[in-house]
């Protein structure tokens, strides 16, 4: 395999996968800098993420893609 390395990247980063990716995990670090001033100590990434997966990912997933939301609600399960 001779593929441009270059353009694995570019790709990768073109993704739509990857976007989602990178703005979850700048989601995650809001919650994490947020909560980390409110207890006034860093609560660490792994804190942040399990805390934000539990309280914020649904509703965010949610508005961040309203039309998967109708879309799911729309099925007929009538043949």
């Amino acid at each position: 395999m001779n593929e441009n390395p270059k353009r694995g990247d570019t790709l990768l980063k073109n993704s739509a996968l990857y976007q989602e990716f990178l703005a979850e995990r700048e989601e995650i670090l809001r919650h994490k800098w947020i909560e980390s001033e409110k207890l006034g100590h860093d609560i660490g990434f792994e804190k942040a993420l399990l805390d934000w997966i539990v309280r914020h990912r649904s509703t965010w997933r949610s508005n961040r893609h309203p039309s998967n939301s109708t879309r799911s609600s729309n099925v007929s399960l009538s043949h």
